[in-house]
């Protein structure tokens, strides 16, 4: 059978495909009122039908573990009870269609409060349901963000918090997996590089001081996540800078103490914290930082960026580069790529029985 349909079990959860849908956000949730960061029909619709087209695992968009969290007001989040309902919905039927549901926990940091990527991505005030960002430091993203407010210790403990208690609302959800999203500039990526995190005290200096939030986090996570479910961590392998930033040796180094807190996969994306570097965007380029920790760690890992095609994302998985693949826009733009794959490369996946015909 095709490496990309065999199962793939990580505690007491089996997920029937190595095919995974990376967390996008949408921003179609309500800004204000009691729908606020609540899914909605939209996103109903937006994962069921991955689900529906045979993808094995699907991760929510980010979704923010308190209001200021959010990377705009338009986002998903699961700080309330009513969040938990709506999500509820959701998570019914992926699982109906044999789909692991996933949700990715997140804090967007210095990077919250801006608008949606199809009016600019720029950053809102409060005339459009923006805030004030909190980082890990008083450093601005780049010249169009607002300077964030410093966290104070008893800030970041309040945080540590806030992702425990979204971990406990995610498990009445009904999630099978977590993900604690450490990536793409967003507050635990910024708390990881020193390029954001110029702290004098316990959370920065240092390799360890650095790197303290971000396993503060995965414990507090960990300690009310089930015991038989899977917790996933995603990061940003490198920021992309020849100096001053957070690099691939240092990711191969946390991903042993992550292994060692209780963490199961590693989603080992690149980017986000620093702006103006360039990217040598071309497919599959993010797969070495993945490989690199298979080999040189015991910890599983999910490689990501433009896989887009079935014999690519196989060969990721024979060569033993990874244990998965996270597909992002080519699930937006074919939500069935699960089934197109199975097909070309001879592979079982889940179809509905009221597609049928379509076998």
């Amino acid at each position: 059978m095709s490496a990309l349909f065999q199962p793939f079990t990580l505690r007491d959860v089996t997920i029937p495909n190595r095919v995974w849908m990376a967390p996008m956000c949408q921003y179609s949730a309500d800004p204000e009122g009691p729908g606020t960061g609540a899914p909605n029909d939209w996103h109903f619709t937006h994962l069921a039908a991955r689900a529906a087209g045979g993808t094995g695992l699907i991760l929510t968009e980010a979704t923010a573990v308190s209001p200021e969290g959010r990377i705009s007001p338009y986002d998903l989040g699961i700080w309330n009870d009513a969040q938990v309902e709506a999500f509820r919905r959701i998570t019914r039927f992926l699982a109906s269609q044999g789909t692991v549901p996933g949700i990715q926990l997140a804090h967007a940091g210095r990077k919250a409060s801006t608008d949606r990527t199809w009016k600019g991505g720029g950053p809102v005030g409060p005339e459009a349901y923006g805030w004030q960002p909190l980082a890990p430091s008083a450093v601005a993203f780049d010249d169009r963000h607002v300077v964030p407010t410093e966290l104070s210790v008893e800030q970041i403990q309040e945080i540590v918090g806030q992702f425990a208690d979204a971990a406990r609302r995610a498990v009445a959800a009904g999630f099978e997996v977590a993900e604690i999203h450490g990536a793409h500039g967003y507050l635990i990526n910024e708390f990881l590089s020193p390029h954001s995190n110029h702290r004098t005290d316990a959370y920065g200096g240092s390799y360890d001081n650095r790197t303290r939030f971000a396993l503060e986090v995965v414990d507090a996570v960990r300690e009310v996540w089930p015991e038989d479910k899977p917790l996933f961590f995603r990061i940003s392998a490198t920021d992309w800078l020849q100096d001053g930033g957070w690099t691939a040796d240092d990711t191969v180094r946390f991903a042993a103490d992550l292994r060692a807190h209780g963490i199961d996969l590693l989603d080992v994306s690149t980017g986000g914290n620093a702006s103006g570097v360039r990217i040598p965007v071309r497919p599959g380029y993010q797969v070495p930082f993945a490989a690199r920790v298979k080999a040189e760690t015991a910890l599983p890992v999910a490689a990501v960026g433009l896989i887009t095609d079935a014999e690519q994302a196989e060969k990721i998985l024979a060569n033993d580069e990874a244990d998965a693949v996270l597909l992002g826009r080519e699930l937006l733009r074919n939500p069935s790529w699960a089934r197109h794959a199975a097909r070309e490369l001879g592979g079982d996946v889940h179809v509905p029985d009221q597609y049928h015909r379509s076998v």
